[in-house]
């Protein structure tokens, strides 16, 4: 049985060849997938609106755009100059204070968001304790202090999301007002309330005393004051001189130790923003990176490949000297080996072992339970693609645990700011090497926040993370694509009757699933020509495998085989029956239009090759025919063996190699590599139906992998045992697979090597047991993929 006979997934089979045919076939005229005149104007002028949007995120690759923090501004401006304890070292933060208060009295974020009025009161207090230590700017201070009045119910409110360090600082520097005669307003209870919850933070955090706590109370050092054991800060101190990228921290640190590496860190943030500064700093390659993990999961990614390839090579340069704001973070590190691995870098998982479970949760963000550092770690252990990468299966394991755990508390004030709960579940029920291109897009599109506020010692917001225009522009792109895909498909269904296929009452109409996993992996427009020979052959192999399973005698098999054989036949005379005339007849046709259309791109003819990947296909279903005629009952070596290529991948993935750009030459497409890879991806495929349909196929006493190898264990392999095995040699090959396509010294093209790991996800998308893909839902995703457009408004009321 082929792949097209899965119960919800019908239509597509391939398969290579070894061979080539003594004779040379001159190309035919193409056919031309027409193109309405309304859909080729509309696409014109999304095309030219969507330049500025590209230029503009162009230009984000050469700045990373960090949103101002009141609050670590005010600590900065709080440092005292080392040659008079009565001034500022920094005055000019101390005038950013003074001049960038808002209406309301606060100081913070404009346009408050509800959700961040603690937020709100931290970074108020913090500049007022800074105006006030300078004496200076009262009417400021009185406004502020009104603020703070109107909103301190917020600072006991259980739903209120919490900066970190909230419930520790903030009663802290209460405490410090009061040393300073600043008048609050505040009652008993309420600051009795706020002084109890941090007390009992410290009794409980220092009771267990895990290397995570000292790594929190480090990071929230000014809340800690005078009683703060110092020396046990410096050892969080970076090369830049800071501790942890915090500006608050490492201010309050310089004030207490006059360390030279704290000023240096101190004098290099003034430099580069000027008087106010970020709650975070250095975030480039970390942004940078997010850039291009957006820009390809939304879908854009190929209209900046010049920028991505610059943010790679610069990242791996990174990556070979060890640079510290590579490897410190654990997003950051992971992030960069999962894109760096992808785009065919030789990078190693070693350095990800810093971030083993242990590890993760004794430092600041395992304590913090940061689950998106945790998500990209994650990700980053799904790019197993070496035997021997025990780091990244330990990874798997623990942050997939971790993941789930996060995902069933369904934290509804975390899903509020920020969008890791829907991408979590996501990542869980759909591993990286069961999505498809454009279904992926659809749903990032879906979450993408272009607010992506975050919150640490304050909120923050950077425009390279979270962007308007990355979210018009994956819309636009979506839209246009889909417009050309259902033309596309209309097409592909006019050509099913001009070829009499529907006239064939045997044969399952199956062309909406034929190419949707053809648009749903080669979206782009200039893909055409590849998204139809994909589905065409995807409808014949479908044909031909009813063919041969149900709808042929052995006279009409044979035959078949015989026209493919001569090919300059007549099909009305020679064809034994007009089921024969019709199959052929449109093997035929998509066979010469084909050809011609990798012609101009090929230089040559590929013709011979095309048919004779068909020829392996039919082959082969001929001898499972016969093996079950004749009661044949082969060795599991040689079932596979010729299973591999009945599978019938070949004619969909293999011819469409010629038609997705680059040049493939002749000593590529007889090469070992490339029947590797052709080999490696139908046997991921076969092995994985040969699972699904076992108990059926066993009743039919159909051949089925599963079958024999217990039949020729000897009876001593449960059914148990054997799947158990044959999950193992399904990931053994789907490993080797991608590393092949990953690695970049190749005689195939990146583009063409990359066709065979798609039809491999495809095929694990379509037979994995998910709760929520059934028929129906896959008919809904198809529908989602050629009907129904990404209404942008929508998307952005959801995201407020």
């Amino acid at each position: 049985m082929s792949f097209s006979q899965l119960n919800t997934f019908r239509c597509c089979t391939f398969s290579p060849s070894e061979k080539k045919l003594g004779k040379v076939l001159l190309p035919q005229a193409a056919s031309i997938v027409p193109r309405t005149n309304g859909t080729a104007e509309v696409n014109a002028a999304v095309l030219q609106s969507l330049d500025g949007t590209k230029k503009r995120i162009k230009e984000m690759f050469n700045k990373v755009d960090l949103s101002v923090s009141s609050y670590d501004t005010a600590w900065v401006a709080m440092v005292p100059s080392p040659n008079s304890g009565k001034e500022p070292f920094f005055p000019e933060c101390v005038n950013w204070l003074l001049d960038n208060q808002l209406h309301d009295g606060s100081w913070g974020p404009p346009n408050l968001h509800q959700l961040l009025t603690k937020d709100a009161l931290l970074s108020t207090l913090a500049c007022i304790l800074a105006l006030k230590r300078w004496n200076i700017g009262e009417e400021l201070i009185d406004k502020g202090l009104h603020f703070i009045e109107s909103n301190l119910a917020s600072a006991t409110d259980r739903e209120q999301p919490s900066p970190v360090g909230f419930g520790i600082i903030f009663p802290s520097m209460i405490e410090s007002a009061m040393n300073l005669d600043v008048n609050l307003p505040l009652g008993g209870l309420t600051l009795d309330a706020l002084l109890l919850r941090r007390d009992f933070e410290l009794q409980r955090g220092n009771r267990s005393n895990s290397e995570g706590w000292r790594a929190y109370l480090a990071y929230i050092s000014e809340g800690i004051g005078k009683s703060q054991d110092w020396e046990m800060v410096m050892k969080y101190q970076k090369k830049n001189g800071s501790l942890f990228n915090s500006p608050s921290t490492t201010a309050a640190a310089f004030t207490h130790l006059n360390n030279a590496g704290c000023l240096s860190y101190l004098r290099s943030l003034i430099e580069k923003f000027g008087s106010a500064v970020p709650t975070i700093y250095p975030l480039d390659n970390y942004a940078r990176l997010s850039m291009v993990s957006s820009l390809e999961s939304m879908g854009v990614d190929r209209h900046f490949r010049e920028e991505i390839r610059s943010v790679l090579d610069e990242t791996y340069r990174c990556w070979l000297q060890g640079d510290e704001d590579i490897f410190s973070g654990a997003g950051t590190c992971a992030m960069a080996f999962r894109l760096l691995r992808l785009h065919g870098y030789d990078v190693s998982a070693d350095p990800l072992s810093q971030f083993s479970e242990d590890s993760f949760f004794n430092s600041l963000g395992g304590y913090l339970k940061d689950t998106g550092a945790a998500l990209e770690l994650f990700r980053a252990s799904e790019v197993i693609i070496h035997p021997d990468e025990s780091v990244l299966e330990k990874q798997h394991y623990w942050t997939s645990h971790f993941l789930k755990q996060e995902l069933s508390n369904n934290l509804t004030q975390a899903h509020k700011l920020n969008n890791h709960i829907d991408q979590v579940d996501d990542a869980l029920r759909f591993p990286s090497y069961a999505t498809l291109g454009r279904l992926s897009s659809r749903k990032s599109i879906k979450y993408y926040n272009t607010d992506s506020t975050k919150i640490l010692k304050s909120s923050y917001r950077c425009s390279n993370v979270g962007n308007e225009d990355f979210l018009k522009l994956a819309v636009e792109d979506f839209n246009m694509c889909q417009s050309i895909h259902r033309e596309e498909l209309k097409y592909l269904s006019r050509w099913v009757v001009e070829s009499r296929l529907d006239k064939l009452e045997f044969a399952r109409q199956k062309q909406a699933y034929c190419y949707f996993s053809a648009a749903a992996t080669l979206f782009p427009p200039e893909l055409s020509d590849a998204r139809i020979s994909w589905a065409k052959n995807g409808v014949l192999t479908t044909v031909v495998d009813d063919f041969f399973d149900v709808g042929g005698s052995e006279e009409e098999l044979v035959n078949l085989i015989q026209l493919i054989e001569k090919w300059d036949v007549n099909a009305k005379t020679d064809s034994c029956s007009e089921q024969v005339e019709i199959i052929f007849s449109a093997i035929k046709s998509t066979i010469n239009e084909i050809g011609a259309n990798a012609f101009p791109r090929q230089q040559r003819s590929v013709t011979n090759h095309v048919i004779e990947i068909w020829l392996d296909l039919v082959k082969s279903m001929l001898k499972e025919t016969q093996w079950l005629l004749n009661n044949s009952v082969p060795a599991l070596d040689e079932y596979m063996e010729n299973a591999y290529v009945s599978f019938a991948l070949g004619p969909i993935v293999l011819p469409a190699l010629y038609l997705v750009g680059p040049k493939l030459s002749e000593e590529a497409v007889w090469s070992f590599e490339f029947h590797q890879l052709y080999k490696l991806m139908s046997t991921c495929g076969r092995l994985l139906n040969d699972m699904q349909t076992f108990k059926r196929e066993s009743a039919e006493g159909k051949l089925n992998a599963v079958t024999l190898a217990m039949l020729h264990g000897n009876g001593s392999a449960t059914e148990e045992e054997t799947f158990s095995e044959m999950k193992s040699i399904i990931t053994i090959k789907r490993r080797e697979l991608q590393r092949l396509v990953l690695q970049k010294d190749s005689l195939v093209p990146r583009a063409c090597k990359d066709l065979f790991w798609n039809m491999c996800k495809i095929v694990h998308l379509f037979y994995a047991k998910h709760d929520g893909f059934t028929g129906h839902d896959l008919m809904k995703t198809v529908n989602g993929l050629t009907e129904e457009p990404i209404i942008l408004s929508e998307l952005q009321v959801e995201s407020k």
